[in-house]
């Protein structure tokens, strides 16, 4: 199992690009099972994520052509099965995307209960209880959800009970096919949900509301083939910022979206930081200088993101002053603060808030990833520490970054991939 080696001490300097967004890809490649046509895919990431979902599309009989440039195309007419088995789920909470395709396209679906990271209860029941108000037949059982309608899903008046990114996705592709409008209400507001109704309205799909708590969808009687390229990784695009406002660097992050990362460029101007914007860059510079603490509180978008706490609070632990994050979105995010706190930091947990006590230095040490974005926060901790950290497990990063240490050799950093 590799690990990642970084010799800290560095202060990031340099340019890179962004890659294609992750958690808009993946709802996207599910897409391509509604209609019998072509679909184009371009800016895909190179992740582990993205090659599960290809598989689990060619373990349906369904085989993507992955062009010289790394497009991928997707024709699903030649799809055998419906069901996606826990082998591939079990690592990708992600596949459940393909329930609401498979059940209003061929009117049957059975996939596993999903697995991924250990980060708290995102419960299914969401997604189940709106698609069986579609007019779905579910059951769970033996570990799956067994899904048939008979006939056409109906469209339906569906109040999410909390909102939810999948839930939202799936729900929504499902729709397109249904006899009828449904509405969606405390519908997610994420970017990425916008980005996979932009990719359905090229499709053909009648889809109004994106990007609000309420998304309104007609159902048509099919769907076409298009090219659609994924939106830029706003999660990755703030790691990379806030790696280097811990390391009092200086970096430019290319083909970007500030407009979707307000909330984060806010708190890193908060910290020290001066950020200058364009259409599709990010400037960002500590003019050398140490950061001050922040204090935040994650909520869904448009909010401060669940998946950069953590590393904010890497930041905080080399940063003056004291900070607290307060996670509301998932209850069992804090995995890295043990890890953070063997390296040096003073963190507390108290409920669901952390209370960052800044230090003048951390100290490398042998650490162990627990989820992807702890991962990235533990990889910024080993940045900003003198001597030497080790990042055991980092699988978990490799779901979500792609090629991380070599972004991070392009600005300066000393780390490399050993097998251990």
């Amino acid at each position: 199992m590799d690990k990642l080696l970084i010799e800290g001490g560095i202060s990031l300097r340099g340019e890179i690009r962004i890659a294609g967004a992750k958690n808009s890809a993946l709802p996207i490649l599910a897409a391509t099972l509604l209609t019998h046509d072509t679909v184009q895919i371009c800016n895909l990431p190179h992740l582990f994520d993205i090659t599960t979902m290809i598989e689990l599309l060619g373990c349906m009989g369904v085989q993507p052509i992955i062009d010289e440039k790394l497009n991928v195309e997707v024709n699903s007419s030649t799809i055998k099965h419906f069901n996606a088995p826990y082998e591939l789920v079990k690592t990708m909470r992600a596949s459940i995307l393909v329930l609401g395709p498979l059940l209003t396209r061929y009117g049957r679906a059975e996939v596993a209960l999903p697995g991924g990271c250990a980060i708290g209860s995102r419960p299914v029941n969401l997604h189940i209880a709106a698609l069986q108000t579609m007019g779905a037949d579910i059951v769970v059982e033996d570990g799956y959800i067994k899904a048939s309608t008979k006939g056409k899903l109906r469209g339906a008046h569906i109040f999410m009970d909390m909102v939810t990114v999948t839930g939202t996705e799936n729900v929504m592709m499902a729709a397109t096919l249904a006899d009828g409008q449904t509405i969606i209400e405390n519908a997610a507001r994420e970017p990425e949900v916008v980005d996979l109704a932009n990719c359905l309205v090229k499709m053909g799909a009648d889809i109004t509301g994106q990007g609000s708590d309420t998304i309104v969808i007609n159902g048509v009687s099919e769907l076409k083939g298009c090219s659609y390229s994924v939106m830029p990784d706003r999660i990755e695009t703030g790691t990379y910022l806030i790696a280097a406002a811990a390391t009092k660097g200086r970096i430019k992050v290319k083909d970007t979206r500030p407009d979707i990362l307000e909330s984060v460029l806010s708190k890193l101007e908060q910290v020290g930081a001066e950020i200058k914007v364009g259409e599709n860059w990010i400037e960002l510079d500590m003019h050398g200088k140490r950061p001050k603490s922040v204090s935040l509180r994650t909520a869904p978008y448009p909010a401060f993101p669940t998946d950069m706490q953590a590393q904010f609070t890497a930041l905080n632990t080399i940063a003056t002053g004291t900070g607290s994050i307060t996670e509301t979105v998932f209850e069992n995010r804090f995995m890295h603060v043990h890890e953070m706190n063997r390296m040096g930091a003073s963190i507390k947990v108290e409920g669901n808030t952390v209370i960052v006590e800044g230090v003048d230095r951390l100290k490398g040490a042998p650490v162990m990833a627990t989820d992807l974005r702890a991962s990235a926060s533990l990889i910024i901790a080993g940045l900003v520490s003198d001597n030497v950290t080790t990042v055991d497990r980092i699988y978990h990063i490799d779901r979500g970054y792609e090629c991380i240490e070599e972004k991070l050799q392009l600005l300066g950093a000393r780390i490399r991939r050993i097998a251990s």
